[in-house]
């Protein structure tokens, strides 16, 4: 199983690979239509909340994400999956999750904006460094021989880009941004998973040999994540509210920036691609159960931040 893992493309064409770059775009500017620079300043009000934030995503969660590779061994390209999934930002429906739950959802949209920037760079130097640890992967980014360089332009393109246009109609037209925001973020959601379902469609072969030995990893690497993000909020004494979008916010991972990765710098690499997939379902799973867990319940008061 392993060689065959490890050394299947998934199939992806050029138009195809394209047209989900432009989708992942534009899923990032209908994100961004809901952002301002009061978002940022936030920063300087609550660092506390935010610093925590992005520590739990860019630093935690791929140290631990390290820890459960060693512990598990699974294959190199599945490994290097998991991260691939660590590297990536929040995933781009976590404030709707945070909203359901009754999280804070300011937090939350503040977390989305700094991190996708931070992205840029972070998500590049992750994969890196921590798939350069693992002997395993290190082999395969030997193989691959990826410029950090040309991943952070593509990051950027991807995400700064429709970051600043959404921000910027934001400010200039807030309410024409307002009138777009939830139809446009649901609108291209909706056709990125379309898209992503495809790409599995065409690949069902694949798909179902290798389903069952995937989808248990994703299980546990989600729920690690989601308890790191809960765990962190709950050892700094956070209020519920901001204790439920650290949460979310930690667990839902950008899969779609992932995937886009993967078939740019890695040719669809199977393993890679399918634990990645997998993870972008199963988190809109995850995260909605979640939610509904605790939209159901009253937000306690008496926690002090």
């Amino acid at each position: 199983m392993e060689q065959l893992i490890d050394n299947v493309h998934i199939n992806f064409d050029k138009e195809a690979l394209w047209t989900l770059n432009v989708a992942l775009a534009l899923v990032m500017f209908g994100i961004a239509l809901e952002i301002s620079i009061n978002d940022f300043r936030r920063l300087l009000k609550t660092p506390k909340l935010v610093l925590t934030g992005v520590a739990s995503q860019f630093l935690l969660l791929p140290i631990i994400t390290f820890v459960l590779i060693w512990i598990t061994e699974p294959l190199p390209s599945i490994a290097l999956g998991m991260f691939m999934v660590a590297a990536c930002p929040g995933g781009n429906v976590s404030n709707f999750f945070t909203h359901l739950s009754k999280g804070n959802a300011a937090l939350s949209v503040t977390l989305t904006a700094i991190a996708t920037l931070l992205a840029i760079f972070m998500t590049p130097f992750n994969l890196s460094f921590w798939g350069g640890l693992y002997a395993p992967t290190a082999s395969i980014l030997q193989q691959v021989s990826i410029s950090p360089l040309e991943m952070v332009k593509l990051v950027a393109l991807l995400l700064g880009i429709p970051l600043i246009l959404g921000m910027l109609l934001h400010h200039y037209r807030p309410k024409i941004a307002q009138k777009l925001a939830k139809g446009f973020k649901i609108g291209s959601l909706l056709f990125f998973v379309f898209l992503v379902f495809v790409a599995l469609y065409n690949n069902r072969d694949i798909f179902m040999e290798y389903v069952f030995y995937v989808f248990w990893l994703v299980l546990i690497h989600n729920l690690v994540a989601l308890l790191t993000g809960f765990s962190v909020a709950k050892l700094m004494r956070f209020s519920p509210e901001n204790v439920r979008c650290l949460t979310i916010e930690t667990g839902i991972q950008n899969s779609g920036l992932g995937l886009l990765l993967i078939f740019t710098f890695f040719d669809g690499l199977g393993g890679m691609a399918l634990l990645t997939a997998f993870w972008g379902i199963w988190h809109l799973v995850s995260g909605l159960a979640i939610g509904l867990l605790w939209g159901g319940r009253p937000v306690e008061k008496e926690e002090l931040v």
